[in-house]
């Protein structure tokens, strides 16, 4: 019987945070309301610490409240439970200890029967360090995972709970920043949008921007012109990028329109820049899980640098969409899978079901549980989609070439 439950948010901020823990205390409220139910602060963080709060009755009474704001009201971290060395210098365990088993423990300190990790690939992963670790040592414990990041790269998940409402939120930044587009001549607006190794949020807010243009009423007559507003380019980490191909068409697109829009996903020319700093000798930061620390080596400048001289702007202007749109709260679309998720999550750890609640692309589709040991990050975005290959086309930009 499942008397405790412990719930923690993880890694980057998405727009489902909040919502998912308000749809789990929904959930469990409804079909075991006497169960009680912890939150860790600061995820994996507070875990290790033995950082927790109850949710008392006000929580259960009002938890409706949550569906109306972004971030995690939990708190969020990045921490890695295998990357021994990292945790010690922080001080989260101390030198020589198993971060697993400190975790472990503290769980079964606190007398919990099951654990729901909110996070990405990186939490889910973790999640899977985590139930390996109880399962092999027979710790009486749960790992119910549910899939959270806004790049929707977390292998093998068709949507995970967040990119659409940030894809909704970036459109509407972009709606706002190109409009700066005619405050000089000849400027060049780059939007920089999150997503390391995948470009499906890129991708995805460019479609819903574009369907945003498709709703307006223009007036060319008197300078509202739709083709000032677009985008001219479109720039994901799975595609190749021919610099000097791509500046002599936006050149031609700068001088007869008067303005660039580019649309980057934050990853399109990370290798290059890397290489690039360490033929200077200089050292490429990094986090607790390896991953470059992009905001250090700033992707939009980058392009901006390849970019300007070449177009002859006269103004440039590089803009992050990233934390606008990743703290957002849930769009409609995203909170009716959220419920789905959280009411499939509740039931399979109330039947003792360890694993991912999500859409399994190799079961059709299927809101399912999935093993631990499937999960995987940066699944790449698919270039050859219809959609995407129209909308370059539309841009007239050159059909992908996969890199």
């Amino acid at each position: 019987m499942v008397k405790k439950v412990a719930l923690l948010t993880a890694g980057g901020f998405a727009p489902c945070l909040s919502s998912a823990v308000a749809g789990l205390v929904k959930r469990y409220t409804e079909v075991a309301p006497e169960t009680t139910i912890i939150a860790y602060r600061y995820g994996y963080e507070g875990l290790l610490k033995g950082d927790s709060v109850e949710f008392l009755p006000a929580v259960r009474e009002h938890y409706d409240r949550l569906f109306a704001f972004g971030g995690s009201p939990i708190g969020n971290s990045r921490v890695k439970l295998t990357n021994v060395d990292d945790l010690v210098t922080r001080g989260l365990v101390p030198a020589g200890a198993d971060p697993l088993k400190v975790a472990a423990d503290q769980l079964v300190a606190d007398g919990v029967d099951v654990l729901h990790t909110i996070g990405g690939d990186d939490t889910n992963t973790t999640a899977a360090d985590l139930a390996a670790y109880l399962a092999a040592h027979d710790y009486p414990l749960t790992v119910v995972g549910l899939p959270k990041t806004i790049d929707n790269d977390i292998v093998p998940i068709r949507q995970s709970l967040g990119a659409w409402s940030a894809a909704d939120q970036g459109a509407r930044f972009a709606a706002n920043i190109i409009a700066e587009h005619n405050s000089a001549p000849r400027e060049l607006i780059i939007h920089e949008i999150m997503g390391r190794n995948c470009g499906y949020l890129a991708a995805e807010t460019a479609r819903r921007y574009r369907a945003w243009l498709d709703e307006q009423e223009w007036l060319p007559e008197a300078g509202l012109d739709r083709r000032a507003w677009d985008i001219h380019a479109l720039y994901v980490p799975e595609a190749k990028i021919d610099l000097d191909a791509e500046a002599a068409r936006l050149k031609a697109v700068m001088d007869e329109v008067g303005n660039i829009n580019l649309f980057i996903s934050e990853g399109a020319g990370v290798p290059d820049i890397i290489a690039k700093l360490e033929a200077e000798g200089l050292e490429v930061p990094k986090d607790a899980f390896g991953h470059v620390q992009l905001n250090q080596i700033n992707p939009g400048e980058w392009f901006a640098k390849q970019f300007a001289e070449k177009l002859d702007a006269g103004k440039t202007m590089v803009q992050k969409s990233g934390y606008f749109a990743r703290s957002a709260k849930s769009d409609p679309e995203d909170l009716e899978l959220i419920a789905k998720t959280c009411d499939m999550a509740v039931d399979a750890a109330l039947a003792g079901t360890p694993g991912v609640i999500g859409q399994d692309e190799e079961a059709g589709d299927k809101l399912s549980v999935i093993d631990f040991p499937r999960i995987a990050g940066h699944k790449p975005f698919d270039i050859t989609l219809p959609w995407f290959t129209e909308l370059l086309s539309e841009i007239g930009q050159p059909a992908p070439v996969a890199a």
